[in-house]
């Protein structure tokens, strides 16, 4: 099976000849790692979503 590498998009045969899978070599796969420890990259987490926040409550301690 042939994949492309994600930083520069040459071809790369995925098996055990290819010791930097998926990426075609060290170089490219140092690049993605600069780039996730620069935070290029973010993995989205569920918890940020303000939809799921909770409607506001009105605050009992209040008189009307």
């Amino acid at each position: 099976m042939t994949v492309s590498c994600p930083t520069c998009g040459r071809p790369v045969i995925w098996n055990e000849g290819s010791p930097y899978r998926p990426f075609c070599s060290k170089r490219c796969r140092l690049i993605d790692l600069g780039a996730w420890l620069a935070e290029d990259y973010q993995i989205a987490d569920g918890t940020d979503d303000p939809a799921d926040d909770p409607p506001p409550s009105e605050d009992s301690s209040q008189t009307h």
